[in-house]
């Protein structure tokens, strides 16, 4: 992060840890926890948000620069991203919610819906089953009687 700093400002949080407020030189911004690499090298570890210069943004837990923990992605598209993540990746549980509203909620595996989810559409359509990244066989529709 130090090579590519535009604008930062540290303020030591405890042993290790310091508090960013760093603009890159794209335009993207992150502000929380840092930590120096053994080789010296301030990486994002700890609790923080980062806005790309095209409007994503990342609120959560990082480790050794990477988004890696719970945290939330938003997209301008309007999508969201609520769950689990590791090396980078939506990994874990999770809810994503795509543009149109509608909703997974569910297992991911490296950015994929994989096992075990429920898919809740527009109309309030509630479908579960086991999911593998865009094949859901057997799904089963809940009905409210």
């Amino acid at each position: 992060m130090s090579d590519n700093k535009e604008s930062e400002d540290l303020k030591t949080q405890g042993e290790g840890t310091v508090s960013v407020s760093y603009i890159f030189p794209n335009g993207d911004r992150y502000e929380g926890e840092c930590s120096k690499s053994e080789s010296g090298v301030i990486m994002r570890s700890g609790t923080g948000k980062h806005t790309s210069a095209g409007g994503i943004i990342y609120t959560g837990q990082w480790l050794e620069d990477k988004m890696q923990g719970r945290g939330t992605l938003q997209h301008p598209s309007g999508s969201l991203y609520e769950g689990e993540f590791k090396d980078n990746m939506y990994h874990g549980t999770g809810t994503y919610t795509f543009p149109d509203g509608s909703t997974y909620t569910g297992h991911f595996h490296k950015n994929r819906l994989e096992g075990d989810g429920t898919f809740t559409n527009t109309q309030g359509q509630v479908w579960t089953g086991e999911f593998h990244g865009k094949a859901a066989l057997g799904l089963k529709m809940q009905h409210n009687i």
